[in-house]
């Protein structure tokens, strides 16, 4: 049986696509989608009326706003490898949602607007996945509209990364002048119509007779100049690094136009790691292994308007699961049958029979299920690396109508558990205090708790600017601490103490205060 899942899981690769918003990953996604045949019409995001309904953004602001704000997940085979795509919010306010999907991930795709390079507020979605170490393929888009220089871009990859960049294709021109890209591994042009296509290529050495009558003479000058200059000043590609994530191979293209999405797929398939084991607060769990395992990274509510269910996604990370089968949920010690477990394409569900290492499944739930949770087959382990971050953004929650209070609680505790938002409940005083990483993540909150649980709502300044989780190994230090602090303390909404700083004077203050005491930005869900 083991070498049956093994031979599973090696046909698996699942991968996250990153980037800022507008850089075209919505439109790249929804390319590999057609690519791999799961969709018929790639749905623009920025196109007219119900074509601009792009298949994987389907929450009512990300429709109405053409970006992304949660995580979505999708199957399709290509090249008899089934590939699991989860698209992750593109904004910076939500770095914590691509943090956790990125532990679902075996790699991910970096995709950079041509012009743009990398912005400010990529950085700190890129930096996510440094904290990983995940191994990474760069794609630059937009390539047939004017860009910054090839080389600008390079180097700031690998300055902002702290990776190598290795170049597997040389773009000819950008722009109007944009002619196509030049595969320096396979010693191949292809050329860019500017017609949708995935391009043919076509064989040509780079110092043969042929390239010189596919490309305009300056052209054709400028490329030998680039691309060699580009083969020195770069590393020589190394699966290895690139597996431990300190090197990253670069793509270009247009994904608008489909352009250079196959070269890119390509080189998910051959060089992206299989599945991979998964550390456990016992030991690393391996693909391979009979018993079933996997961890909830993520929880949707209401994904389908008409009903108010609620969907967790877990990885599998071992074994072989079968619909209908009892795992235990380690967090509760409770054992649940799952009868009717999901597999996503695109738009549309379908009942998963089984599921292999490195897939993904989403099983229906009253919200039992949460985001951390791991189910295995009976051993007790818990996998770990699923943080919550200390909020940077506190507001007080304003009820408009007082006799709605247990709706709220009950909103905004369905809401934290996705991860949408953090609540905390302040010790003395009654109003809910929200947290969030960036401002579009309140927008939201309130966008949500009105259309799901017709709820009117508003945020009020808190006086507070940060949070920290307060932990002890001496109770005494810290019960006299919670004693005297009972202004400033609230509970998460597992019960977890938690220190309201009115500034970050204060909360350095408190620290010196109580050293038998640790205050921490982040906690283990």
């Amino acid at each position: 049986m083991s070498s049956e899942i093994s031979k599973q899981a090696n046909a698996r690769r699942t991968f996250a696509i990153i980037s800022h918003p507008d850089a075209g990953k919505t439109t790249l996604t929804e390319k590999l989608l057609l690519l791999g045949g799961a969709i018929r019409m790639a749905g623009q995001v920025k196109a007219k009326g119900e074509n601009r309904r792009a298949h994987s953004d389907w929450m009512k602001i990300e429709q109405a706003r053409g970006i992304s704000v949660t995580t979505s997940v999708m199957t399709f085979e290509y090249e008899g490898v089934t590939f699991n795509l989860l698209d992750t919010p593109g904004h910076e306010d939500f770095s914590e949602d691509t943090y956790r999907t990125l532990t679902a991930v075996d790699s991910a795709i970096m995709v950079i607007d041509a012009a743009k390079g990398i912005e400010a507020q990529t950085r700190k979605l890129f930096e996510v996945c440094r904290l990983r170490d995940i191994p990474i393929i760069t794609f630059v888009n937009k390539m047939d509209r004017e860009g910054r220089d090839v080389f600008e871009v390079l180097d700031e990859v690998a300055e902002a990364l702290a990776l190598d960049t290795v170049p597997m294709m040389w773009p000819v021109g950008g722009g109007g002048t944009f002619k196509g890209c030049y595969d320096l591994v396979r010693e191949e042009m292809i050329p860019f119509t500017g017609e949708e296509g995935f391009g043919t290529p076509v064989p040509a050495e780079l110092l043969g007779d042929e390239l010189p009558k596919l490309l305009p003479a300056d052209q054709y000058e400028t490329l030998l100049e680039e691309a060699d200059l580009a083969m020195d000043a770069c590393p020589d590609f190394d699966l290895e690094s690139y597996r431990e994530g300190h090197l990253t191979p670069v793509y270009f293209g247009s994904a608008l136009k489909s352009f250079g999405v196959k070269q890119l797929l390509d080189a998910v398939l051959k060089f992206a790691p299989a599945p991979k084991s998964q550390p456990t607060d016992l030991r690393p769990v391996k693909p391979a292994e009979e018993a079933v395992t996997g961890f909830v990274f993520k929880v949707q509510a209401n994904m389908d308007p008409k009903h108010r269910d609620r969907i967790a996604f877990m990885r599998i990370c071992s074994g072989k699961f079968k619909r209908g089968m009892r795992l235990n949920q380690i967090s509760t010690g409770k054992s649940m049958s799952i009868h009717n477990p999901i597999m996503f394409f695109a738009q549309n569900r379908e009942l998963a029979e089984e599921a292999w290492p490195g897939d993904i499944i989403g099983i229906p739930n009253h919200g039992t299920l949460r985001v951390g949770d791991t189910l295995t087959e009976g051993e007790q382990i818990r996998f770990t690396g699923i943080p919550s971050f200390a909020p940077e953004i506190l507001q007080r929650v304003r009820l408009d109508d007082p006799l709605k209070a247990k709706h709220l609680s009950k909103a905004l505790d369905s809401l934290a558990e996705e991860g949408v938002t953090q609540v905390f409940r302040p010790v003395i005083g009654s109003s809910y205090i929200v947290g969030v990483v960036g401002r579009l993540q309140l927008d939201v909150l309130l966008t949500r708790i009105e259309h799901e649980y017709g709820i009117n709502v508003g945020f009020e300044a808190a006086p507070f600017v940060t949070a920290r989780w307060v932990s002890s190994d001496d109770a005494l230090a810290m019960k006299h601490f919670l004693d005297r602090n009972k202004g400033a303390l609230a509970e998460d909404r597992d019960g977890c103490p938690v220190y309201m700083a009115r500034n970050l004077w204060d909360m350095g203050r408190i620290q010196e205060d109580n050293p038998k005491l640790r205050f921490t930005a982040t906690r283990e869900r």
